[in-house]
């Protein structure tokens, strides 16, 4: 692994590994306090972020690594100068780079022309860190995550796609439930089924959300996309039978909820359920932190070699 672009990228042996040894410095993080010693990880970012930028920060210090954060006022990636380079005055200074981007393109230009590793703190494609946040917090619930049922709800967009191939490639079975005209992109669903028949998974797409049976957990995002415009009065109309709620719960039978955040309260989820027991939105967002250091871990104990 020189780059963590896109969770597709991953064989199954990598992305369990990647989950292992997250847990290990989750339960023992005194044993990577160095992990990073002598590392600087440059953070160029186009989006404003909460989450990602903050367990990015905590976490290469964690490790005992530096952080440098680069924004917009110093330019949009491409425009002040290229993103080419970017990326080779970037490796000439930093270990690593981590990108939050509008276009994924952005992110393979870095990793292209780059010669440290590049990893994607999210794209207009996909949302890898998220994902393997996700995965290994199902893991932390089942001793299996293979056989945790998944749930999708509501829009196809950057973080459904990680989801789909990351439950591909560990063998789960996942259902995409979306508005017609709301599902993933139909390129990576064909690649995330090939993937699935090849672990002994299962991807299913409805539009009907009667699907939802019989479920171990419900998974959903933002019905409005960062820089989206459309009314949220058009949005609600078109999404509001999809709403996460308790009814909806109760119907699946799931016991776990999830949300990569931030989240409209009351439009894609109720409070009830982004508050309740089985919510698992505050363990996502800690384990974003422990699976983007065993990412960073991994990266930069391989580039050492």
């Amino acid at each position: 692994m020189q780059h963590l672009l896109s969770i597709k990228e991953l064989t199954q042996t990598q992305l369990l590994a990647i989950i292992e040894l997250a847990k290990k410095i989750k339960n023992n993080p005194t044993e990577y306090r160095r992990a990073l010693d002598g590392k600087s990880v440059v953070m160029l970012f186009e989006k404003p972020s909460l989450r990602t930028r903050v367990s990015f920060d905590i976490g290469i210090n964690k490790l005992g690594g530096h952080c440098l954060y680069l924004d917009q006022q110093n330019g949009a990636l491409g425009q002040r100068e290229t993103v080419a380079d970017f990326a080779t005055n970037i490796s000439c200074w930093a270990d690593a780079i981590v990108a939050r981007t509008f276009s994924h393109t952005t992110i393979e230009q870095l990793a292209e022309h780059g010669s440290v590793p590049v990893i994607n703190a999210l794209s207009d494609l996909y949302h890898p860190c998220q994902a393997l946040a996700d995965f290994l917090t199902l893991s932390e619930q089942f001793d299996d995550v293979s056989k945790a049922k998944l749930a999708y709800v509501g829009d196809g967009n950057n973080v459904t796609h990680s989801l789909i191939y990351g439950a591909a490639i560990l063998g789960l079975t996942m259902t995409v439930i979306c508005p017609e005209g709301a599902f993933p992109d139909a390129l990576i669903v064909t690649e995330a089924q090939a993937l699935a028949q090849k672990n002994g998974g299962k991807l299913i797409l409805s539009a009907d959300i009667n699907a939802i049976e019989g479920h171990d957990a419900i998974y959903t995002d933002t019905w409005i996309s960062m820089g989206d415009d459309t009314p949220l009065a058009d949005i609600k109309a078109r999404f509001a039978p999809y709403q996460v709620n308790g009814e909806l719960m109760a119907k699946a039978g799931a016991k776990y909820f999830m949300h990569c955040l931030p989240a409209h309260r009351g439009v894609e989820v109720t409070d009830e359920v982004m508050d309740g027991e089985g919510s698992l939105i505050l363990h996502q967002a800690e384990n974003r932190m422990h699976a983007q250091n065993a990412v960073l871990v991994s990266l930069l104990s391989e580039s050492k070699d």
